[in-house]
């Protein structure tokens, strides 16, 4: 989390965000959820690969204690996994009941006073909104009917957010931003954030191209490609799924860029996403990017990245980020839209008819003064007049 400057530059005070906030202890933590396969988290790790056996041996008494409760998963919606560890209920409603009662009795049972969902699952496949999603009554009556608009996710959110939890999607499927759960969330004083989590090739768009913008640096073409082999790249692997993540990742750099404001810069852009599934690669993804840059008087020149990153390892530090931060929000009394956590998400809610934000510097100052807001401290401009005057 690093740290937050507050008051003038002039008064050293830098403190660490977990020193000045009042956010939930790492030793506080319980952890749980729901999965399709039923290996319990030290046996999950292990096949996973992604940490070292002597580092994963020293956790894996307190590992092997945490089993997966049964999923709520239907393959419609991810094509490419199956698994044994599935919930069965007469509709949708109804399995949405047994996640409900899932939570009661893993707070119960674990001595909880606060609880935080983050829907880690696999990509599903490319959804927009319909009649089932504009109305709480709607999709009540759509979870009762089994409406197949209403993909695993939507259920989960359901679940979390009609028992007051705050819901973070860290996918970039469709699931808690549509009308219906947003009104839920506004009865239950939820928060929500989304959607998926900025951890790559996307992180590092949203790092270059706002300084590409700053100097007015015109960009043609932005060529992007992905090779991974963990269980999300075989997701991926799958059309659908890959609509789904491919409209999350290409939509950054649209508003950053602002070609309807810099149409000789920007309004030209070529983008292209490309993700391939690539076993060998496991959960160390590698992006490449070519960016095809032009200068004054028009000269072209050439950007080159290869990041190659581990997926995981980005991933875990900020699902624990957003989950403290949304426990702070629900006890803040802010509920509904966490735009201030945009800084985690490729596709971040918003307010409707509002523009995202997309721009990392930025999303990193609303976090940052949202904090001080909490704080009773004073928002920071970077106007510095105050200095000189």
């Amino acid at each position: 989390m690093g740290t937050v400057r507050l008051g003038k530059r002039t008064e050293g005070r830098s403190p660490k965000i977990k020193d000045v906030m009042p956010l939930a202890s790492l030793d506080d933590l319980v952890f749980g959820g729901w999965d399709i396969f039923e290996d319990d988290c030290y046996a999950a790790a292990k096949h996973a690969g992604v940490i070292e056996p002597a580092l994963l041996e020293q956790v894996r008494p307190e590992l092997e204690k945490i089993r997966p409760m049964p999923a709520v998963f239907d393959q419609r919606y991810v094509k490419r996994l199956s698994g044994p560890n599935v919930k069965k209920g007469k509709n949708k409603k109804d399995l949405a009941e047994q996640l409900i009662a899932d939570i009661r009795t893993f707070k119960a049972a674990n001595n909880c006073d606060r609880l935080v969902m983050v829907w880690c699952g696999s990509t599903e496949v490319y959804m927009k909104e319909g009649p089932v999603h504009q109305t709480l009554a709607a999709f009540e009556k759509g979870l009762e009917a089994s409406d197949e608009t209403i993909p695993s996710s939507m259920i989960y959110a359901y679940a979390a957010i009609k028992e007051g939890l705050p819901f973070a999607n860290a996918a970039p499927n469709l699931t808690a931003d549509i009308p219906a759960l947003l009104e839920l969330a506004a009865q239950t004083h939820s928060p929500l954030a989304g959607n998926d989590m900025k951890t790559g090739q996307t992180l590092i768009k949203t790092i270059i191209a706002p300084g590409l913008k700053a100097r007015m640096i015109g960009v043609r073409g932005w060529y992007s490609t992905n090779i991974l082999g963990n269980r999300d790249g075989e997701v991926l692997d799958d059309p659908e799924s890959f609509k789904t993540k491919e409209e999350s990742k290409k939509s950054a750099l649209d508003y950053i860029f602002q070609p309807q404001l810099y149409p000789d810069l920007y309004a030209d852009l070529t983008h292209v996403v490309r993700i391939n599934y690539y076993p060998p690669r496991g959960d160390n993804k590698e992006g490449w990017d070519n960016i095809d840059i032009v200068g004054w008087l028009g000269y072209p020149m050439q950007l080159k990245i290869n990041f190659l990153c581990r997926d995981s390892i980005l991933a875990a530090p900020i699902v624990l980020d957003v989950s403290l931060f949304m426990d702070l929000a629900k006890r803040a009394g802010m509920h509904g839209i966490q735009e201030w956590l945009s800084f985690y998400f490729k596709a971040p809610m918003h307010a409707k008819d509002l523009y995202p934000e997309h721009d990392l510097f930025i999303q990193l100052m609303k976090l940052k003064n949202t904090l001080r807001y909490l704080k009773g401290e004073e928002l920071i401009t970077h106007l510095g007049r105050e200095y000189y005057d």
